[in-house]
C-alpha cells in the first residue's frame, strides 16, 4: 500500500552523506521538521548535495482532485503559451546548411572554426555542460511524467497537464540538438567523451527532491528555467566577447525559450497559491530546505568522479550560474510569488513563510564567508589538451 508524507507537517527526508553511486534507497517514513539553517544544505552553491533517501508520493492523496479541477484552466492560460512549430526556430537556421551544396557547406565550417578560436578552454567545457544539461531531457520528461494528478498516462494523453509536457518537451529537444552540433563542427572538443558522458548521465537519472509531488515539482522547474535563462545569458554574453557572434545568438535564443518557459512555470505556481496557499508555502519552503540542485549533479565521464564539482566551480568562477544568482533567484520569486504578503497561512505554513522571506540575506551572509578556493588545474576528458583552470 502506498504512504504518504503528511504534508500539514512539513516533513523534511533526511539528509546522509554517502557514496558517490547514484544508487539509493528508497524510503517511506517520517522525519521531524527543522527550520534551522543547515550548513551543508544552506550554502547557495551550483554544486551537488550528499545523496538521500527517496522519498515518494509524497503529495496527499485528496490533493489529485484539486490538480484535475485546474485543467479548465491549464487549458486557457498555459496551453496558449506554446509557440506553433512553423514559428519556432529549428537548429538548421544557425548552422552551415550542406543543402547548399559542399563548397557553400565547408566554407561556412571553416568560418565556424576560426570564429571559435577566441573562445577559451573553459568556455567551451561550460559549453559542453549547458549542452549536456539540455541534451539529458528524457530524465527530465521521465522525472515530470511521475508527478502525480499531472502525468502523461498513455504518452499521447488528452489531459491539458500532459499536452503541456509534450510541448516543452519538443521545444526543449531543440536545444541539444544545436549545440552538440556546433560543439561537433568547432573540432574544439573530444565528442567522443562527450557522448560517453552523456550516456552515463542519461544512465544514472536524476535525484532532485521532488516526491511524485506536482507542488515540489513546479516549484524546481520555475526555479531551474530561470537558472538555465541566466546560464545561458551569461554564455551568450562570453561568446560575444570572444568573437563569436552567431554563437552569442544561439545562447541568447535559447535562454529565450527558457524565458518563456519559466513564465510558463511560474504562472503554474502563482495558481497554486491562489487555490491552496497553505500546501503551496509548505512545498516552496520544502523545496528551499533541500536547495535547489543543478539536474546535472549525477554527471560523470568516465574518468573523473568530482567532474561535476569541477565544472561548477569554473561556472562560478567564470560568472556564468554562481551562487550569487542562486541567492538572486530566490529573491525574484519571493517578489514575484508575493510570498511577504501572503495572508491567510496557519501552522507550518506560516512558518514556512517566514523562512523562505529570511532566507536570502542568511545565505548572502553564509556566502560572503565562503573560503576563497586558489585556482588550479584540473584534467577535462572533453577538452583535447585535457587541462583548464577551475
Amino acid at each position: 500500500m502506498m504512504q504518504t508524507t503528511n504534508f500539514s507537517q512539513f516533513n523534511i527526508p533526511s539528509i546522509v552523506r554517502a557514496s558517490r553511486s547514484p544508487t539509493t534507497t528508497i524510503l517511506r517514513r517520517k522525519t521531524t521538521s527543522s527550520w534551522r539553517l543547515s550548513p551543508v544544505l544552506a550554502v547557495a552553491s551550483p554544486t551537488t548535495s550528499p545523496s538521500r533517501h527517496q522519498v515518494t508520493h509524497s503529495m496527499p492523496p485528496e490533493k489529485l482532485e484539486l490538480f484535475k479541477s485546474l485543467e479548465p484552466w491549464v487549458s486557457e492560460n498555459i496551453l496558449p503559451l506554446r509557440k506553433p512549430v512553423e514559428k519556432c526556430w529549428q537548429p538548421i537556421e544557425f548552422l552551415p546548411n550542406p543543402s547548399q551544396g559542399p563548397e557553400q557547406f565547408e566554407e561556412e565550417v571553416r568560418a565556424l572554426r576560426q570564429r571559435v578560436l577566441g573562445l577559451s578552454d573553459e568556455y567551451f567545457v561550460m559549453l559542453v555542460g549547458n549542452m549536456l544539461t539540455e541534451d539529458a531531457l528524457p530524465t527530465y520528461q521521465t522525472v515530470i511524467n511521475t508527478f502525480d494528478g499531472v502525468r502523461d498516462e498513455t504518452g499521447s494523453s488528452p489531459c491539458p497537464w500532459a499536452i503541456w509536457t509534450r510541448a516543452w518537451t519538443a521545444e526543449e529537444n531543440r536545444h541539444g540538438d544545436l549545440l552538440r552540433t556546433y560543439l561537433y563542427l568547432s573540432g574544439r572538443v573530444d565528442m567522443l567523451m562527450v557522448d560517453k558522458t552523456l550516456q552515463y548521465l542519461i544512465g544514472a537519472g536524476i535525484d532532485i527532491g521532488v516526491e511524485n509531488n506536482p507542488y515540489l515539482g513546479y516549484v524546481y522547474t520555475s526555479f531551474q528555467e530561470r537558472a538555465t535563462c541566466l546560464s545561458h545569458g551569461n554564455m551568450a554574453r562570453l561568446a560575444t566577447e570572444g568573437g563569436d557572434p552567431m554563437l552569442a545568438r544561439i545562447c541568447g535564443t535559447i535562454g529565450a525559450d527558457e524565458k518563456r518557459h519559466e513564465h510558463v512555470y511560474t504562472r503554474i505556481v502563482e495558481k497554486l497559491l491562489e487555490v491552496d496557499p497553505n500546501a503551496t508555502m509548505l512545498a516552496i519552503a520544502h523545496m528551499m530546505k533541500k536547495k535547489i540542485i543543478m539536474p546535472m549533479h549525477l554527471m560523470y565521464d568516465g574518468q573523473d568522479p568530482n567532474i561535476f564539482e569541477h565544472f561548477s566551480a569554473i561556472s562560478e568562477r567564470q560568472g556564468i550560474y554562481t551562487s550569487r544568482h542562486y541567492a538572486e533567484i530566490l529573491e525574484f520569486f519571493i517578489i514575484r510569488w508575493k510570498l511577504e504578503k501572503l495572508e491567510g497561512l496557519i501552522g507550518e505554513a506560516r512558518r514556512a513563510q517566514d523562512y523562505v522571506c529570511g532566507l536570502p540575506p542568511r545565505v548572502r551572509k553564509l556566502e560572503s564567508r565562503a573560503k576563497k578556493i586558489e585556482p588550479r588545474q584540473v584534467k577535462f576528458s572533453w577538452i583535447f589538451n585535457k587541462q583548464v583552470i577551475v
